[in-house]
């Protein structure tokens, strides 16, 4: 273009005027602190890779070395205006914004992690313009934001190293961001500029920044644990995988394999599910009981391994199949064929299942559940499923209410379900009718008729020992498992106990095999833990109250710091679950070493963390440090139970409660004061003599009524005094906050004692002009 036509462009009225503002606009001014610079940079670098990690992505591929570039290009462009640049920029972000809405419809399932995406996408693009402090500002709390969605999303502790290293470098940074809000730069004050690398090295807050570090990392620890804990999903919007591509026929029949396709076949056998019969070991990785049969005379154990992570309103047995058919060394499902489709809509991902039997009293639990080892197709969940979000189109609910998936389910998958959780009533269901429809009956009191009479007869005087006549099913149910549980034992061998032989039947070998034996002394009567979940099984069957055998997994192991249950394969067992009209199935736990009554909904507890670390910390302190703390507890109890005892005595109790907490608040704010000003004068004494001139001075314009706020400068705070004191009181304000910010951050020598003599002879000034204004009065 030459002359004449850009001439002829800016005689335009509109666009002259914009071009003149725009040159008339002072250039930005850029930020000279390199250190503030690579610490922002290394601030984000750390934000983007633990998001990362978390969600298991590799956005850091690209995004840590286009930052890095970009960092390197604002500095080296710092005060230019950078027009084509800034063009450029905003066409990149229409771009990002429209690839982020795309992903944001086609996908249906939680959404941090695209979020988190957009917000590392936006960072990135502006790092390659960072002339300002405040654009570094702006990364800083990016960089903030990305570590928070880390924490969200991490499922592992492998968040905490990130963490801890975004601490180490955020209070450097803040350091640095302060320094430069004072006008000073990464040199020293009087240093030449070839020495800049030296002084950067000398004046590094190295020592506060690793203080100020434990500290905070003290402080989080301590408020992590003590912090109310309210349960969580408060928003309804659950983890989900996306949609599984699943092709082929379903009905639900089948339970798919570990080893199957993506379309259901199997690789290596039919996929029925079935286990075999006859003596076997235990798999090392699968538990026998995920299938449509289950084989007990299997002899060996698992090598534990994660396989699902679950955050959960409240810890419970996550359930997996069970099964109502006895067959004399096992169980199997009888009624395979009587299974019912589920489909949902296409464009949610909610399953809304079919009532699976009789409710009353139930409570809303919600469970998100993170597959990590390959699964067969079954879903775990906790009692009573009511909604089930899951990446397939279609599910299948099995005749003992399991849920059945279409396809494995394999690492990575994430699903999320709302159980209608019974609550269990020890007295109603005490009352429980004892009489049971047909389709109860028939299936769930099946009992070989050649052991049904010599089962019958133990059970019988087994409840003959009671010391209290047990006449309802929910009793005896307990007092059967508890002798189970405190009778038998559990070999520590896993091959100690012999296989069954063909024919011979799990129960009668677990209860008579020590009193048939040739040598009942060196006979160890019981079995491995599933063997005394069917053995109480059959004895309520052989008493006619209908109980199953049902499969799943213990609790896990919480993690306090990730908010999740740690599921293993060795968590895996089985339990008996008892049927009572009108309430529906309940469970018992005859295995030793376990509750009798399995983890369910209990009440809420806001200070479960804290009660956590206290379980694990006194497992390391000596038995006379523990005794003595909860000494203390018992008698602070008992302290509180006293005082709210005396509102039940009448008015002479409740004035002398009054009167006691008056008295103790009194006696509590006496202390306090005291103990603040003996810490505040110890503090003053370790401090430096400027800092101390400093301090003073603060806290006497603070009782004065002019207090400094925590975000201004010293310079800020001299100015505000300037608004509100007279010109002499204004003067040596800013003398000492001048003399101390040159002290602090440019490590100059200040006059302390002439400034401090000019501060005591403001001070007495000042309280002679009060003096003098009260006797006008």
């Amino acid at each position: 273009m030459s002359a004449s036509d850009s001439r002829r462009w800016t005689d335009v009225p509109l666009i002259g005027r914009v071009g003149e503002f725009w040159r008339s606009l002072p250039p930005p001014v850029a930020e000279e602190s390199v250190t503030l610079r690579v610490l922002v940079q290394l601030l984000v670098i750390v934000g983007i890779v633990a998001t990362d990690v978390a969600a298991g992505t590799l956005i850091s591929l690209w995004a840590v070395p286009l930052s890095i570039i970009g960092a390197s290009w604002s500095w080296l462009r710092r005060r230019d205006r950078n027009m084509v640049l800034k063009f450029v920029l905003a066409i990149a972000l229409i771009v990002t914004l429209v690839v982020f809405l795309n992903n944001l419809v086609t996908t249906l399932n939680d959404t941090r992690v695209i979020l988190a995406e957009l917000l590392i996408q936006v960072q990135v693009l502006h790092t390659f313009d960072l002339p300002r402090r405040k654009d570094l500002g702006y990364s800083m709390v990016i960089a903030l934001i990305l570590i928070g969605v880390a924490g969200t999303i991490s499922q592992t502790m492998a968040f905490a190293p990130f963490l801890v290293l975004f601490l180490l470098l955020a209070i450097p940074t803040l350091i640095y961001d302060y320094r430069s809000r004072l006008g000073l730069g990464d040199r020293a004050s009087g240093q030449p500029q070839t020495s800049v690398i030296r002084s950067l090295r000398q004046s590094f807050p190295w020592k506060a920044s690793l203080t100020l570090s434990l500290l905070v990392l003290s402080l989080g620890l301590v408020l992590f644990a003590a912090i109310p804990r309210v349960p969580g999903y408060q928003l309804r919007s659950f983890p989900v995988s996306s949609t599984i591509d699943f092709r082929g026929d379903f009905d639900g029949r089948n339970i798919v394999s570990p080893n199957a396709q993506g379309d259901g076949s199997d690789l290596d056998g039919d996929g029925s599910g079935e286990a075999a019969d006859g003596p076997g070991e235990v798999d090392e990785t699968f538990y026998s009981g995920f299938a449509e049969s289950m084989n007990q005379n299997l002899r060996g154990s698992m090598t534990p391994q994660v396989v699902m992570r679950v955050r959960s309103q409240a810890p419970g047995f996550w359930r997996v199949i069970a099964f109502d058919e006895y067959t004399g060394q096992g169980w199997r499902v009888s009624r395979n064929d009587d299974v019912r489709e589920v489909r949902r809509s296409s464009w949610s991902f909610r399953f809304d299942l079919p009532f699976m039997g009789p409710r009353s009293y139930t409570q809303e639990v919600i469970q998100t559940y993170s597959i990590v080892a390959d699964f067969p197709g079954l879903i775990p969940v906790l009692d009573q499923p009511r909604y089930l979000y899951f990446p397939t189109e279609d599910v299948a609910i099995g005749p003992e209410g399991s849920l059945r998936s279409p396809v494995p389910l394999s690492d990575g998958l994430t699903y999320s379900v709302v159980s209608h959780v019974s609550l269990r009533d020890r007295t109603r269901l005490g009352e429980a009718a004892t009489t049971y429809r047909d389709a109860i009956s028939e299936v769930y009191l099946q009992v070989p008729e050649e052991i049904n009479e010599r089962l019958r007869d133990y059970s019988e005087s087994v409840l003959a020992n009671a010391v209290n006549p047990l006449d309802n099913p929910y009793e005896i149910s307990l007092y059967l498992a508890q002798h189970l549980k405190q009778t038998y034992d559990i070999p520590q061998d896993p091959f100690g106990l012999a296989f069954l032989d063909e024919g011979e039947d799990l129960a009668l070998n677990f209860l008579f095999r020590c009193e048939e034996s040739p040598n009942p002394a060196a006979c160890t009567p019981g079995g491995y833990p599933d063997h005394f979940s069917t053995v109480l099984t059959l004895l309520l069957r052989s008493l006619g109250i209908p109980a199953r055998l049902a499969t799943g997994f213990g609790p896990g192991d919480f993690n306090p710091f990730t908010g999740l249950y740690e599921v293993k394969n060795t968590h895996a067992f089985a339990l008996t679950e008892v049927y009572f009209p009108s309430h529906g199935w309940f469970a018992f736990d005859p295995i030793p070493g376990h509750e009798v009554i399995p983890p369910s909904v209990s009440e809420y507890e806001p200070f479960g963390v804290l009660r956590q670390f206290w379980d694990w910390i006194a497992g390391w302190l000596p038995s006379p440090v523990t005794g003595f703390i909860n000494g203390l507890f018992v008698m602070l109890g008992r302290g509180i139970d006293w005082f709210l005892a005396r509102f039940a005595q009448g008015w002479l109790g409740v004035l002398s409660g009054l009167l006691t907490l008056v008295l103790f608040s009194f006696a509590g704010w006496l202390s306090w004061q005291g103990w603040r000003e003996w810490k505040r004068r110890r503090w003053l004494s370790k401090l430096a003599a400027m800092e101390r001139l400093y301090q003073q001075m603060l806290q006497q314009l603070a009782a004065d009524g002019c207090p400094k706020h925590p975000a201004q400068t010293p310079l800020e705070f001299a100015r505000q005094v300037g608004d509100r004191y007279p010109p002499e009181v204004h003067s040596i304000v800013s003398q000492i906050c001048q003399a101390y910010v040159g002290w602090r951050y440019g490590k100059e020598s200040v006059p302390v004692e002439e400034l401090r003599q000019q501060w005591q002879t403001v001070q007495r000034r000042d309280w002679r002009r009060k003096l003098a204004t009260l006797r006008g009065r």
